[in-house]
């Protein structure tokens, strides 16, 4: 059986990327079999990620759902995100990781990234664009090999340059995505609820309440629920609380933390309460769901 630590691994993008400061914010490489380091799943990241993928099989699991890799295909993940990749050894494709900073910085409208359909989704899920078309197939493969091509060229790379290739990437793989977002308002509402979700994603080891989160975003807890509700079905306290379950979960299967451990890491006021919480969401206790699960 697998050891376990006391963690569920974080990567920086500085864990795949040479030395440099303006490296350290993003990265494009083929991707493949035989990469040049190893990371432990499942794991999360800081960064944003996209990765493009040609020939192979396997499945994604990204925050407990489960897809099916079937190239040509691209997978989205944002920050905090925990996910587990098993792929047959003739994987092929590219993957592109980069840092809000890296693509926001000239941009305007700093919302831009959660504007996109795949990062932060309003349905919680992360289902990746199974391409169709061979023109899009090309035109987005071309893209992956000149961010490539250009990260060659060492000092002499253009940063511009990068982000061009990569606003192209994301632009042209947004008008290809299918998901319930498209048919969604994308007004203040819509990226009130993704802000949200960032905020929940960024926060859940602190144990907020919703009227914090909405002191947070500038709104009322009423508000705040009610935007929620009318774009996902479920409350505010409901994503919460789920969002909690899930990361308890991960922490009973894959470290060596105890139940009080736990507890105190996601800032629950003492085990006491945690256990009754989770049993109250789950139906049984830490320990019952630990010991099922190995």
């Amino acid at each position: 059986m697998k050891s376990k630590s006391e963690h569920i691994p974080v990567y920086s993008l500085q864990s795949f990327t040479d030395s440099g400061e303006e490296r350290q914010l993003f990265q494009v490489e083929p991707f493949d079999a035989n990469r040049h380091f190893s990371v432990e799943y499942p794991h999360r990241h800081d960064f944003f990620e996209v990765l493009y993928l040609s020939k192979g099989a396997g499945f994604h699991v990204i925050d407990s759902n489960k897809y099916e890799i079937k190239p040509p295909c691209i997978f989205f993940m944002s920050p905090g995100q925990a996910h587990k990749i098993d792929f047959s050894n003739d994987i092929e494709g590219f993957i592109f990781i980069f840092t809000a900073e890296f693509y926001l910085i000239n941009k305007t409208n700093q919302n831009r990234l959660i504007e996109f359909p795949f990062f932060f989704t309003v349905q919680q899920d992360n289902p990746p664009l199974y391409l169709q078309s061979a023109a899009d197939v090309n035109f987005l493969e071309s893209l992956f090999k000149r961010g490539v091509e250009e990260i060659q060229k060492g000092s002499n790379y253009s940063i511009e340059l990068l982000r061009s290739v990569l606003d192209l990437i994301l632009t042209t793989s947004a008008t290809l995505y299918k998901s319930g977002e498209s048919s969604l308002n994308k007004g203040k509402g819509h990226i009130l609820v993704k802000k949200f979700l960032q905020l929940v994603e960024e926060n859940y080891h602190n144990n907020l309440t919703v009227s914090e989160y909405a002191d947070i975003l500038r709104i009322t807890a009423n508000h705040l629920t009610q935007t929620v509700t009318q774009l996902t079905g479920k409350t505010s306290l409901q994503i919460i609380k789920a969002k909690q379950v899930l990361e308890i979960k991960r922490l009973l299967v894959h470290t060596n933390l105890t139940v009080a451990e736990i507890a105190a890491r996601l800032n629950f006021p003492d085990q006491s309460y945690f256990s009754k919480f989770f049993k109250r969401e789950t139906g049984i206790s830490p320990l019952q769901y630990r010991s099922g699960q190995i």
